[in-house]
């Protein structure tokens, strides 16, 4: 591996030039790296950062990798990471033409990672030095516990999906601005509106008094406008003395509690487990956003790098092989999802539509096909919009919201299924459905979405309760022993976790099932699993009601 060359810098550079001039933003300072098949087939496993922690797992996948490589040979042309200052990876054999279509595709990627606001927690993070650091450490507690430390990492990284990483972007968010105390809050939601009940005149004018204190004092502006509203409403006084000065203690997901409260990990002889669990933490958390964008991040690097590199003089008797590379990248499959396609597609919908002002209210209110195929404001504010949305969209918002049944029509996107010739005894693909909806139900439930697991009442037994709260995915079974016996060895006692299964059923109602042309129902149960001392039972709780 090594930096590429004077020249093909000075390509990368132009592209930065061009790709600045048409909107895209990014730190100028960027690494380029030079790497064989065998680098990318070795650095995959780690999300391509050399200095992320070994792990027995990335052997294994490297293994699988090389085996793979030799029966399917393929080129990949780049991978970029998101650090500071961001590292991107290219090909040996790569053509002059085809690194400035891959520059621009790697510069809209730093482009999304640095003003996407679900990466804000990677704005300010030196993940490359942060991850050369936990290396550091987890090889010198390999030295000193041995094999434990390979046990802590793999147990921890059985339930690192389970992160909070809403949380943490809800609290980076508030960080940014200025919280009221309690009592602003209680005179101005509760006092005013419901004990009082002013008018809305009377309201407005107390938020004006109230930030012309502020503008006027400063940090003793809220002190100054209640001795003057005390003088008027002296009943107060005896609420505000009640408040509770302290904030609440922020919500901790399953691996925070674990080192917060088990009893096991908090003596003195096993902190150093809590070390290695916050560092498999902290990794979960940095990449949760690039797993929750990939199919708007892959649209909008190809979007870009289409749109750039047609405009750039460099593609002149080259068109012919950018076509087919293209091509290869963002072809539209009828079976299966392609990212790089899809979210391509939505972007440059998105912009066609902003353009004609169809992306208003007025437009979506019209009911006649022929109008709304020939409406047309000419606003031209396609390219606005389109970078609005590539700052405030992860894919499950993205998808919900552009994937209307004109973007259906327009593409001749439908949902496929198959049904078992038994004559034949193969597989025929159908079309089951053209409907919007049936096709952004199927896209969401491609995308990652984690179980919602709750920590929850005290027992009496000391053991950790776990409420899985149910959205019609039950949990994997075969996964479930061995995550909870890791549970268990890092909590130090028994773990319960209460989930929803399928409701077996008898054999006649299988048969109705299982009828051709009728709608399955599904009925579930709560059930409550036990792992105490490696060993793991299971108890029917409840029913609840069918889904068809």
């Amino acid at each position: 591996m090594e930096l590429i060359s004077q020249h093909a810098k000075q390509i990368m550079e132009g592209c930065k030039e061009r790709a600045k001039d048409a909107g895209l933003r990014f730190q100028d300072e960027t690494l380029e790296y030079i790497v064989t098949n065998r680098d990318m087939l070795e650095l995959s496993p780690k999300a391509m950062i050399p200095t992320l922690y070994d792990y027995w797992v990335h052997d294994v996948e490297v293994l699988k990798g090389l085996r793979k490589y030799e029966l399917y040979p393929y080129n990949p042309y780049e991978t970029v990471i998101n650090t500071r200052p961001p590292i991107s990876f290219y090909n040996d054999n790569n053509p002059d033409w085809l690194n400035v279509m891959i520059f621009y595709h790697v510069l809209a990627h730093i482009d999304f990672f640095q003003n996407n606001l679900f990466y804000r927690l990677t704005w300010d993070y030196d993940l490359n030095g942060q991850a050369l650091a936990d290396k550091r450490l987890i090889a010198r507690l390999r030295s000193e516990k041995g094999r434990w430390v390979d046990y802590v990492i793999e147990f921890g990284r059985a339930v690192d999906n389970l992160v909070g990483y809403f949380d943490e972007l809800s609290r980076a968010s508030r960080a940014q601005i200025p919280s009221l105390s309690s009592n602003v809050d209680y005179y101005f939601d509760t006092f005013l509106q419901s004990v009082k009940k002013v008018r809305i005149q009377e309201y407005v004018k107390e938020v004006e008094r109230y930030n012309q204190a502020m503008a006027q004092y400063g940090e003793l502006g809220e002190k100054t406008f209640f001795a003057d509203t005390l003088k008027k409403h002296p009943e107060l006084e005896a609420v505000f003395s009640r408040q509770a000065p302290e904030k609440g203690k922020p919500r901790l997901d399953l691996l925070q509690h674990l080192m917060e409260y088990s009893p096991f990990l908090n003596r003195d002889e096993n902190k150093w487990m809590k070390s290695v669990l916050e560092i498999v933490r902290n990794t979960s958390v940095y990449f949760q956003p690039q797993i929750r964008t990939k199919i708007m991040n892959e649209g909008w690097a190809s979007y870009w790098h289409e749109k750039l590199f047609l405009l750039d003089d460099r593609i002149r008797e080259h068109e012919v092989d950018f076509a087919r590379v293209h091509a290869g990248v963002t072809s539209l499959p009828r079976v299966g999802l392609n990212p790089y396609a899809l979210g391509m597609r939505v972007f440059a919908t998105i912009d066609e539509m902003a353009d004609k002002g169809k992306r208003s209210l007025e437009f979506q209110m019209l009911r006649d096909i022929h109008t709304r195929e020939k409406y047309d404001k000419q606003t031209g504010e396609g390219v606005d919009y389109i970078f609005k949305v590539r700052e405030n969209f992860c894919d499950f918002t993205f998808i919900n919201t552009f994937v209307d049944q004109d973007f259906l029509n327009r593409h001749k996107l439908f949902v496929v299924d198959r049904r078992l010739d038994h004559q034949k005894m193969v597989w025929q693909y159908y079309v089951k459905s053209r409907k919007a909806e049936d096709y952004r139900r199927m896209l969401l439930d491609t995308l990652y979405h984690p179980p919602h697991m709750e920590i929850g009442k005290d027992t009496s037994d000391g053991s950790l309760y776990l409420t899985h709260r149910f959205e019609e995915k039950p949990l994997v079974r075969e996964f479930i022993g061995n995550t909870m016996m890791g549970i268990e060895y890092l909590w130090g006692g028994p773990v319960q976790l209460e989930t929803s299964e399928v409701m077996p059923s008898p054999p006649e109602m299988e048969r109705q099932l299982h009828a051709p042309g009728e709608a399955q129902r599904i009925n579930w149960q709560r059930v409550l699993y036990r792992m105490e001392k490696k060993k793991l039972t299971k108890t029917t709780i409840g029913t609840e009601s069918g889904h068809d």
